[in-house]
């Protein structure tokens, strides 16, 4: 795109007002930001949009990243007299967390592994001890020390090498989830010259000790489509291509089974999955097809005893069984069943040892996971008793034990990590989250679970959370949270974070819309592609509902997603804005249609199966009627507060962008709209553990600010 010199002028910009706010009649002296529109034709199936800020979309624009900057201002400017509460609500936040803390340790090939937190700093050190717990700690990777002079930091994919003197990794320093991926040798702490770039981060080393494969990425779609071998001691620009997964609408990745006797290449989209193996004592050898892609099937693999378990939807299974075969005869035909599929119960995992196995399932909403036997002597289930928590199984490396590490949780009380005897059916705490502070005591909260009747007469969850003392007489605020896409589930977690609402007298909501897995996957294949609506509906429905049972009311309901829960947040202020008071929309993707008919831009051609082609017109004619970008009107909205990150290759920065300074032209009110920049970070936010709670302090910040609650 041509580059456009940067003028005031241009943008529109006029910020007239100098120095902090103290009264709304100063704020009111404030002017927005007005985007400078340019007029671009977008045509498909005879179909013409017009969108005016489509030059937004070039980064390397300085007048683009003047718009940012300038809409970055004017958010600085309107919400100064916030900002000594802003720092108080962080250092509040921050005060629960235990700054000095630890993983607990798993073992793996005579080390113990940990990760470790010190006080005062943003990232973890990793870090090992041969043999014991009193062993002296090898540091292998402080982060604090790697990200200096970097404002975004990751480190991700540690994978040791068989002998346990080397170690993979990757790093991205700019937040666009490209890895360059080294290795640094335990013994003597030298990382070695070689950098592989662009990659996904993560690694896995054949049974030789030198060997490596790993994924690297298109630089323009930033698709994870190749996979290579690299040998230790080569130049990484030799390194052998293994595989190439041509097909747009699929990613690629490798990873080695928990027997360590195969390496898997993997290549999965939306709705079907495809894998190959390789003996791992064989890095030269040629990956054999386990079973071919077939549309529609979905399967994962795990190996175990001269046999592969197979997770599938095969044979309309639609909430998963689970399958075995040989490990010298994979393809589906001779997949022999093993878990019936049932039409009540998500089968969601499977976590395999020596003496059992262990499931991990969904029914009616809740975490279940069924402790069995290989030779069928006994079958049983852990026992949870709340209807509002999360559990599932931990770090399990070690095939050889009885114990099952898994994590436990409610929404008012704080996470464990426990290790259960399989044979003794008795459990060890081996970790408590502190709550730190004095102040909190999980006696002071409550938690429920709400059904919800959405418009065709389908029963919608919804998992709540509030002090004790709060009241439900409609007049207390309440935070109203969901996703809603990919399957993906919310469950009612823990979070110290959250208290700095309930404890200022907000009720906290997860609305499990369809477009989610919480009531299994028909609940997720009924809220996609043609369904999509009822993720939006759900959410609707949900808050009418609390509004309905004197839990809020429209002038106190706050509504929050992030990514595609921003396009939730984008299609229900569209359709109700009516309802709340103000929303936050955290990356949103609100461009859907513009970014679903760009194959160039990342993830979009694996996006298909979700959201479907907009270049079939029945899709195309779906999507933009629900599309938040091109279904802005002339009305009111409720206050916004939008973030975005420069660097974001999931959802690009533009799509907020061009939707704020839509939104800024066609609103009738006079309520908030701000557009928050991180000129640093991608999807993710903020890098550092105590930097990303800024983030949420701004968000919190937004509606406390709304509701009067600003001490």
């Amino acid at each position: 795109m041509k580059r456009i010199n940067p003028t005031p002028c241009i943008l529109g910009i006029c910020l007239i007002f100098a120095g902090s706010c103290q009264n709304s009649k100063e704020l009111k002296q404030i002017q927005p930001p007005v985007a400078k529109k340019i007029p671009t034709q977008l045509e498909k199936h005879g179909d013409v949009r017009i969108d005016d800020y489509y030059w937004m979309n070039d980064r390397e624009d300085q007048a683009v990243i003047d718009y940012l900057n300038a809409e970055n201002d004017y958010y600085q400017k309107m919400t100064a007299h916030t900002k000594k509460f802003q720092e108080n609500l962080f250092l509040e936040m921050k005060s629960r967390i235990k700054e000095v803390d630890s993983s607990v340790p798993y073992k793996l090939d005579g080390y113990w592994y940990i990760n470790r937190y010190e006080e005062g700093r943003e990232y973890p050190i990793y870090s090992r001890k041969k043999d014991s717990l009193d062993a002296a700690e090898e540091i292998m990777f402080d982060c604090n020390e790697m990200a200096e002079g970097h404002e975004f930091f990751n480190l991700k994919g540690i994978s040791i090498s068989p002998d346990n003197t080397l170690a993979s990794f990757g790093t991205d320093t700019i937040s666009r989830r490209q890895y360059n991926i080294q290795i640094k040798n335990l013994r003597t702490g030298e990382i070695y010259p070689d950098i592989i770039e662009n990659t996904t981060g993560s690694s896995v080393w054949a049974n030789d000790g030198k060997t490596l494969f790993y994924a690297k990425k298109d630089p323009v779609t930033l698709r994870s489509d190749k996979i290579y071998k690299h040998v230790l001691g080569t130049s990484s620009s030799d390194d052998a291509l293994v595989f190439h997964e041509k097909d747009s609408t699929y990613n690629t990745f490798v990873y080695k089974t928990k027997s360590r006797k195969f390496i898997v290449i993997g290549s999965v989209s939306t709705l079907t999955s495809e894998y190959r193996t390789l003996n791992a004592d064989d890095p030269n050898g040629e990956f054999k097809v386990f079973s071919l892609r077939d549309l529609g099937m979905e399967y994962s693999i795990a190996h175990y005893d001269g046999n592969f378990y197979i997770l599938t939807n095969r044979d309309k299974a639609t909430n998963f069984k689970l399958m075995r075969a040989d490990e010298n005869n994979t393809s589906s035909e001779h997949w022999q069943e093993f878990i019936p599929h049932r039409r009540d119960v998500l089968l969601e995992d499977v976590e395999i040892f020596r003496d059992y196995y262990v499931l991990s399932e969904r029914e009616n909403g809740l975490n279940q996971m069924k402790i069995s036997r290989w030779d069928g002597s006994e079958s049983y289930y852990l026992p949870f008793n709340s209807e509002t928590y999360v559990a599932g199984a931990s770090v399990n490396l070690d095939f050889d034990t009885d114990e099952l590490r898994y994590y436990y949780n409610e929404m008012g009380a704080p996470y464990a990590i426990i290790d259960f005897n399989m044979k003794t059916r008795t459990k060890k705490i081996l970790k408590e989250q502190e709550v730190l502070g004095g102040k909190f005591n999980k006696d002071d909260y409550t938690t429920e679970r709400l059904w919800a009747t959405a418009q065709d007469g389908k029963k919608v969850p919804i998992s709540l959370v509030y002090r004790k003392d709060t009241p439900l007489d409609g007049t207390s605020p309440l935070f109203q949270y969901a996703y809603g896409s990919y399957g993906s589930t919310i469950d009612p977690y823990f979070s110290s974070v959250r208290l700095s609402l309930l404890d200022r007298g907000f009720i906290y909501a997860i609305a499990h819309v369809r477009g989610g897995e919480y009531l299994g996957r028909p609940w997720y294949e009924d809220g996609k592609l043609f369904n999509k609506k009822n993720t939006f509906t759900d959410f609707i429905d949900c808050s009418k509902f609390l509004i309905e049972q004197k839990y809020t009311s429209p002038e106190h309901l706050y509504a929050s997603g992030g990514s595609a829960g921003g396009l939730l947040m984008g299609a229900i202020i569209n359709m109700a804005p009516e309802l709340y008071n103000g929303v936050i929309a955290e990356v949103p993707f609100v461009d859907v249609v513009t970014t679903m008919l760009d194959d160039s831009i990342p993830l979009t051609t694996g996006e298909y199966d979700e959201w479907g082609n907009p270049n079939d017109k029945d899709y195309y004619d779906y999507i933009k009627s629900y599309s938040p970008y091109d279904n802005v009107e002339a009305k009111e909205y409720p206050n916004l507060y939008v973030s975005t990150g420069l660097h974001d290759s999931q959802v690009q920065y533009w799509e907020p962008a061009k939707w704020v300074a839509k939104l800024r032209e066609y609103k009738t009110d006079g309520h908030l709209l701000f557009l928050d920049t991180n000129m640093d970070a991608g999807h993710g936010g903020a890098s550092g553990r105590f930097e990303a709670l800024k983030e949420t302090a701004k968000e919190y910040t937004f509606i406390l600010d709304l509701e009067g609650k600003t001490h």
